[in-house]
């Protein structure tokens, strides 16, 4: 970064776990990043004290019913106020921004992500659906328009961290690593009765709702894995994962000579958003420091793929390629949301996933409107199967 130069930051998803973490890193590298613009979907309260806090140019609610009353309150603070998820992709488009932090949980992240890369920003990625949903199209795109995609994602910051200098050296294997979540080591009998709640209490990560039930499923591995192909250019016999419940090795990279590099740290993500939105340099920074004292031991198991069959999916998916991973990103929003309202058991969330896969039409080279119906016409599978 320049000196005296401050990056211009758009944080879409500002209210949620990664976006108000943003603003912690954000909050004490004032020096370095000015917030233009910050985003919520529906807690108008928490991004009207972000606004009043961080004076961005302007924030964007997707609810509507919360509008005019944020519209009302902004308006003295000189803070312009616009509503819904096409005024979101027309706002990331303005002159003033650098980066856009992409931390919207979901689907939800894919035409503002697009819009924000047609405009030639800088995109730091959080919001793995994108690449999920969309991955041949998202970087094709940002190959056109000579954007660079950082990855926010712990795993992938550790990957983008080691090929570091080694971009010339062409990868063997990825290993992308797993905490194994909250129900590691039980097999299919200890979770046909599970609660919510035990299955939100995930052993080392900080995440929110919807991420903590994908970490617990082992789905949220599954999204990671589609992600790595398109980020690193990756076939699906490159990547492997391995379970580490300590959650301090954030993955590794195996080059061609048998040589490996690993990422280490606590896990906090405070320093991949940090790395992120201040690529290539790494900022001075406060955060607790690890030491291997308090960790005397690091395990690795595999991954148990006959109880956890989302992980299946996931590269089945990759495999077949196509709308599949759009169907399977779609199936998952919506079982997982049943999960989380009482309306279906945790194992059920896998075979809504599986099913809703099998049913929906397969498109081979799909371009964005085909993304759109496959992830409106799985949806409705997938509320049918829940029904």
């Amino acid at each position: 970064m320049e000196e005296n130069k401050k990056r211009h930051i758009a944080i879409l998803g500002s209210t949620g776990s990664i976006g108000t973490q943003a603003l912690e890193v954000i909050r004490e590298q004032s020096e370095q990043f000015v917030v233009e613009v910050l985003s919520a979907h529906s807690n108008a309260e928490l991004l009207l004290k972000q606004a009043i806090e961080f004076k961005p140019n302007a924030v964007v609610i997707g609810d509507e019913s919360q509008f005019q009353k944020l519209k009302d309150t902004l308006w003295e603070q000189d803070i312009k106020c616009y509503c819904g998820v096409d005024a979101l992709a027309q706002v990331v488009e303005m002159e003033s921004i650098d980066i856009v932090l992409t931390a919207m949980v979901g689907y939800a992240g894919l035409k503002p992500t697009i819009a924000a890369i047609n405009a030639g920003k800088s995109i730091a990625l959080a919001n793995k659906e994108t690449l999920v949903v969309a991955g041949e199209l998202i970087t094709k795109l940002a190959q056109e328009k000579g954007v660079n995609v950082y990855p926010v994602d712990s795993e992938h910051s550790a990957i983008f961290q080691c090929l570091a200098g080694e971009f010339e050296n062409p990868i063997e294997k990825i290993y992308l690593t797993a905490s194994g979540g909250p129900f590691r080591g039980k097999k299919r009998e200890d979770l046909l009765n599970v609660t919510k709640e035990q299955a939100l209490k995930h052993p080392n990560w900080d995440m929110g709702a919807k991420i903590t039930i994908d970490s617990a499923s082992l789905m949220n591995k599954g999204l990671e894995v589609i992600e790595a192909k398109w980020l690193f250019g990756l076939k699906p016999e490159q990547i492997d994962v391995i379970v580490h419940p300590q959650s301090i090795i954030h993955s590794i990279v195996q080059f061609e000579d048998g040589s490996m590099k690993a990422q280490m740290g606590l896990p906090d993500m405070k320093l991949q958003i940090q790395y992120a939105i201040g690529y290539p340099q790494r900022l001075k920074n406060n955060f607790p420091r690890f030491n291997f004292l308090d960790y005397p031991q690091l395990t690795f198991e595999q991954p148990d793929r006959e109880t956890f069959t989302n992980l299946n999916l996931a590269f089945s998916a990759l495999q077949k390629g196509g709308n599949i991973a759009c169907a399977l990103n779609a199936a998952n929003e919506i079982s997982v949301d049943a999960f989380l309202s009482g309306k279906i058991k945790f194992l059920d969330i896998a075979e809504i996933n599986g099913n809703s896969m099998e049913k929906v039409t397969f498109v081979a080279r799909p371009n964005y409107e085909d993304y759109v119906a496959t992830d409106k016409e799985t949806r409705i599978i997938a509320k049918e199967l829940i029904r």
